[in-house]
């Protein structure tokens, strides 16, 4: 029965398998090896069901179920490396390409609900998505601080760059977890000149 309800839901799943081999820049947190995209995304997973409760304004479920459907698109359409340089319209319509068909495999009711959440998280306007997004910016920020710099230190990223390019996102989700997060950076980069590590 290839076009059940069953069948499309068991194919989208395994079809889903495929974001285990995309790899990502950032090292796990023992600087061992990099993560793949399904690891980031059941870390992120992890970090919404433990930072939620201190955000009552917040709905958990909405927030983690963005976070494990956001970068699914990379099946199709790659890692795009923070610190790299890319088009990014031409990256968003591959993206958008790949969510459709990635969750056009799902029955018409659940490709719609993926489809809406997927958008949510990128548009980034509601609560839930603002808080998904800093964490999708929170958790690499930290695997680099653990890792004395990481893919920052490859990337020859300067302090100002992290501030540039975390600290909004962060912030805009939660200042407090900003305020942490700068704290580590500034201890990370040092006394600088120019914003890099002397």
């Amino acid at each position: 029965m290839p076009d059940s309800r069953l069948a499309k839901q068991l194919a989208f799943l395994m079809e889903a398998d495929a974001l285990k081999g995309v790899l990502r820049q950032s090292p796990i947190a023992d600087g061992s090896r990099r993560e793949n995209s399904a690891e980031h995304s059941w870390h992120l997973a992890l970090f919404a069901m433990t930072l939620a409760a201190d955000h009552p304004e917040v709905n958990p479920s909405r927030a983690i179920a963005m976070l494990l459907l956001h970068d699914l698109v990379e099946i199709d359409a790659g890692d795009n490396p923070f610190h790299g340089t890319v088009d990014a319209a031409k990256q968003a319509q591959a993206e958008a390409r790949a969510a459709d068909r990635l969750f056009g495999l799902l029955p018409n009711d659940l490709r719609d609900q993926y489809l809406a959440l997927w958008q949510e998280f990128e548009a980034s306007e509601s609560r839930d998505a603002q808080f998904a997004k800093a964490l999708d910016r929170l958790q690499p920020l930290l695997l680099n601080t653990t890792n004395a710099g990481g893919t920052w230190n490859e990337n020859h990223v300067t302090q100002d760059q992290v501030h540039t390019r975390y600290g909004p996102v962060i912030e805009r989700g939660s200042p407090d977890w900003w305020a942490h997060a700068k704290a580590l950076v500034a201890e990370h980069f040092g006394p600088t000149k120019n914003g890099t590590r002397p």
